[in-house]
């Protein structure tokens, strides 16, 4: 059936304008960022498989960032007229000051983690005082690995969550999103 489905979209990009293929696989990965329960996962590797590695790759990345940082602008403009009502419950509170005041490496480790849910953080985030640009840049490097985690198994994860080389695979890119979170840190002084 996902086979049927894949062809079904291939067909529709090859017989469609090219612009409108890539603006709606842009636009249900965005969807996805303010819709938490529509399966990034099965959104990314459709990408993939529809549009190739490299051009699937980058759209979804991309997607997935403007995705993020648009709800983390809409919590920030609403966060004057939310924030009173928050403000009444101390459970809340403490996670929007320590999602507010985590480390940028924490943030980045967070975020590229695929079963973290991105949808809370976006909302800690733009609810709390935490600056634009240290968000961005954090989901500029955690995103990477998130995409290619999702498009190099996202079809097939029960088969691959069970391989060892994978788990190591998402081992390493965890470990290359905390190095690399520390030398954009020290680099942008985000911390």
């Amino acid at each position: 059936m996902i086979q049927n489905i894949i062809e079904l979209l291939k067909n529709i990009v090859e017989n469609s304008n090219y612009m409108v293929s890539l603006l709606t696989g842009i636009f249900i990965i965005v969807l996805e960022s303010i819709i938490p329960v529509l399966p990034l996962a099965l959104f990314i590797a459709i990408n993939i498989l529809v549009f190739g590695n490299v051009v699937g790759f980058c759209l979804s990345w991309v997607a997935t960032i403007l995705g993020c940082s648009l709800s983390f602008a809409v919590f920030r403009m609403l966060k004057n007229k939310i924030e009173p009502k928050l403000t009444k419950r101390p459970i809340i509170q403490k996670c929007m000051d320590k999602v507010g005041h985590m480390k940028f490496s924490n943030l980045v480790i967070i975020l590229s983690i695929p079963f973290t849910p991105a949808f809370s953080i976006n909302i800690g985030a733009g609810l709390s005082n935490m600056k634009y640009t240290k968000y961005l840049f954090a989901l500029l490097i955690s995103k990477i690995f998130l995409v290619y985690f999702w498009g190099y198994i996202g079809t097939t994860f029960v088969d691959s969550i069970t391989d060892i080389g994978v788990l190591f695979k998402l081992g390493s890119m965890i470990i290359v999103a905390f190095v690399l979170s520390k030398l954009v840190m020290y680099k942008f002084d985000l911390d």
